[in-house]
């Protein structure tokens, strides 16, 4: 059984593909992050969409990482961890706010409440602890990922330009959302997913030159 470089490239670039049109998805139709909000099936659908997003960019970004680790540089390394890392601990967030907030709401509705709070500021009545350091963290994280990586990307020349571009702009663009109302906030995050649904689809339509064996494993032969 042989798995080729070029195949485990496309999958990856179909994971990019899936968790960009996954991460479009929770820009449109993300909720306001307000205690109202938690108990709805809205939030719950998106925000496992968020978890499953989390899961298919880490996967298609090692792919996009890989097809031009060497052009990229140190560059392209230093963006592909960071953002690698700002989708672990979002992946984290994603999944306590499907599968465990709603369930508390009616019975801890101060725990909600300072959920809330950590995104959108105030005094909370509950220690979350180290959360929303963790929390504070993850929008220099994204952004600085985002514009290293994209700025890689561009110059390795490997992958389509325009994407690379729209990656850049898409994660710089983040802290614009703070004026805009808590429903408009999560729309700024909808060209990030669209540059990486590209990188996705570019990857894993590209022709690939030879099929590399990465992995060969024997077959027992017959008794």
């Amino acid at each position: 059984m042989k798995t080729s470089r070029a195949g485990l490239i496309r999958l990856a670039g179909l994971s990019a593909l899936i968790g960009g049109a996954c991460y479009v998805f929770v820009g449109v139709f993300h909720p306001a992050n307000a205690v109202a909000s938690v108990t709805t099936t809205r939030w719950a659908i998106v925000h496992v969409v968020a978890c499953a997003m989390s899961f298919f960019v880490l996967l298609g970004l090692a792919g996009i990482y890989a097809r031009q680790a060497v052009k990229s540089g140190w560059l392209g390394l230093v963006g592909y961890v960071l953002l690698s890392l700002w989708l672990v601990l979002i992946m984290g967030f994603s999944f306590v706010e499907a599968f465990i907030l709603p369930h508390v709401a009616n019975a801890t509705p101060a725990l909600v409440d300072g959920w809330m709070k950590m995104f959108n500021g105030g005094t909370s009545k509950i220690d979350l602890g180290v959360l929303p350091t963790l929390w504070t963290l993850t929008g220099p994280i994204y952004i600085l990922g985002g514009l290293l990586f994209g700025i890689a990307t561009f110059r390795a020349g490997v992958l389509p330009r325009g994407a690379a571009v729209l990656l850049a702009l898409g994660t710089v663009l983040a802290p614009l959302a703070a004026p805009l109302s808590l429903s408009a906030q999560p729309k700024i995050a909808i060209p990030t997913g669209l540059a990486i649904a590209w990188l996705g689809y570019a990857l894993m339509t590209e022709r690939q030159e030879a099929a590399t064996p990465v992995t060969d494993l024997p077959v027992p032969a017959p008794a």
